[in-house]
């Protein structure tokens, strides 16, 4: 985990309680997560392509994480909703270890149409707002060039991020490592885990039990029953552990208990 340049990561509070599907749901399903103290929903979404209307389902897996890690690191560190692509994004991908062709690129097109075209609310419980109505992650952008164009401009040059949620984002956001993002990378419910993990354990004053319900209801979603999602998850936080050694955590019949941890990476500073 050694990086000398000790690169910072940026997550929203709220995806650092909740979290996108693993797989791929059918294209017309919402999809409602629970979290602690917060419901994360999202509702698919219709874009012209090619002169055609398409429905675009919920983004999914460690691809679509990844992409929104992208934007709300870039978004924090340039201080700007206005985020640029092409060759910054490329960049970063390859930095994370993810080379922009192929598959990779076939699966990063999918995924950014998802995000582009999907709406989402966050639900706080201990707020008297609801979250923010029909809100999106991005207004505008955030399309890939057409397979025949050239590779070295696979994006279009910069993407918005929704005004409200790039206030949120500010207001809330979690810095994580680049190096430990770079690790997890293929592993969605892992990088769940480390984000989860890079936020609570570090605001803790008292060890705090979590019960495996509670565990399933936040991180289980693609699980028809807990005796399948007990040693997925296992193994998930395994490497996110791995990933955020400085994290103190115990897990056994009933559950995790956290422990007040220094965090992954110092606070940030947001203007």
């Amino acid at each position: 985990m050694a990086d000398e340049s000790q690169r910072i990561g940026i997550s929203y509070t709220g995806f650092c309680l909740t979290s996108l599907p693993h797989k791929k749901l059918p294209d017309d399903q919402t999809w409602e997560k629970k979290g602690h103290r917060v419901t994360l929903w999202i509702e698919p979404g219709r874009m012209k392509t090619r002169g055609k209307v398409v429905t675009y389902g919920v983004p999914y897996g460690a691809r679509a994480r990844m992409i929104l890690l992208y934007l709300q690191t870039e978004a924090v560190r340039t201080g700007s909703r206005e985020v640029a692509l092409g060759r910054s994004m490329r960049e970063w991908m390859e930095r994370m270890g993810l080379a922009i062709g192929g598959e990779t690129a076939k699966s990063l097109r999918e995924q950014a149409a998802r995000i582009s075209a999907c709406t989402l609310k966050f639900f706080w419980e201990n707020e008297e707002q609801e979250g923010w109505a029909r809100g999106g992650i991005v207004s505008s952008g955030l399309r890939f060039k057409l397979p025949e164009d050239n590779q070295a401009s696979l994006w279009e040059d910069r993407v918005v991020l929704d005004e409200t949620f790039w206030q949120a984002l500010r207001e809330h956001p979690v810095p994580l490592l680049e190096a430990a993002i770079r690790q997890l990378k293929d592993r969605s419910m892992s990088l769940d885990i480390y984000v989860w993990l890079a936020w609570r354990c570090h605001q803790l004053k008292k060890p705090t039990p979590i019960s495996w319900p509670a565990i399933f209801a936040q991180f289980g979603g693609g699980f028809a029953a807990m005796k399948h999602f007990k040693p997925s998850f296992v193994e998930a936080m395994s490497a996110a552990l791995a990933a955020y050694p400085e994290a103190r955590t115990e897990i056994d019949e009933r559950g995790v208990t956290l422990h007040p941890s220094r965090p992954p990476v110092g606070r940030l500073a947001v203007g």
